[in-house]
């Protein structure tokens, strides 16, 4: 990056004036900015400069974490296609729900959700052989019958009503917290058909 750009138009235009000592800067006067920034701080000790994030008496700006009105908690505003929460193949988007089998209205909505799965405790096939083996050798291979696998099976089903249509899906359950986690889904969108 010594060289300057060979694809510029014109002469040579970037970097320090050729010829100006170092430490000074092309207007000659030493400790005045070679480059003027926009935005003074109170670091740069310019008068009038804003306080900003950082500096003591700072007022944080409306945003994120501060309530913007009285309302408990804050108001959801997802634009037409920004989606708030989806669950399976329901989606909430704005102040509708959107389904495979058409489009329901948020206020009002009542969602549901059933577990129908099931979580199955046994001992693999590599602990039985493994406990075989080593009952053999020494009576410490009956630790391994002490090992245990869980495998959950099954789905969580999840029913949203609104205006007088319904719309039912299915959430495949991976593991045993599957449906707590559909649950917290749920909730949030239960309450967001409260508002």
């Amino acid at each position: 990056m010594t060289e300057p750009n060979p694809y510029a138009d014109g002469e040579y235009t970037w970097g320090p004036t050729p010829g100006t000592p170092p430490g000074t800067s092309p207007t000659g006067r030493p400790g005045v900015p070679e480059y003027d920034f926009p935005n003074p701080t109170l670091a740069d000790g310019a008068p009038g400069a804003a306080v900003g994030y950082g500096y003591p008496g700072a007022n944080p700006a409306p945003g994120y974490g501060y309530p913007q009105s009285g309302a408990p908690y804050p108001v959801p505003t997802g634009a037409a296609g920004t989606p708030l929460v989806s669950i399976g193949d329901i989606t909430v988007v704005g102040d509708s729900i959107i389904t495979p089998s058409g489009t329901l209205p948020l206020r009002g909505a009542v969602w549901n959700a059933t577990d129908m799965s099931r979580t199955e405790e046994k001992i693999p096939t590599h602990a039985i052989i493994l406990a075989i083996v080593f009952f053999i050798f020494c009576l410490l291979g009956l630790l391994f019958l002490l090992m245990k696998e869980k495998t959950t099976t099954g789905f969580i089903q999840v029913t949203v009503t609104s205006g007088g249509r319904h719309h039912s899906t299915m959430i495949p359950a991976h593991h045993a917290g599957t449906f707590q986690m559909v649950m917290g889904q749920i909730s949030y969108a239960r309450s967001l058909s409260a508002m």
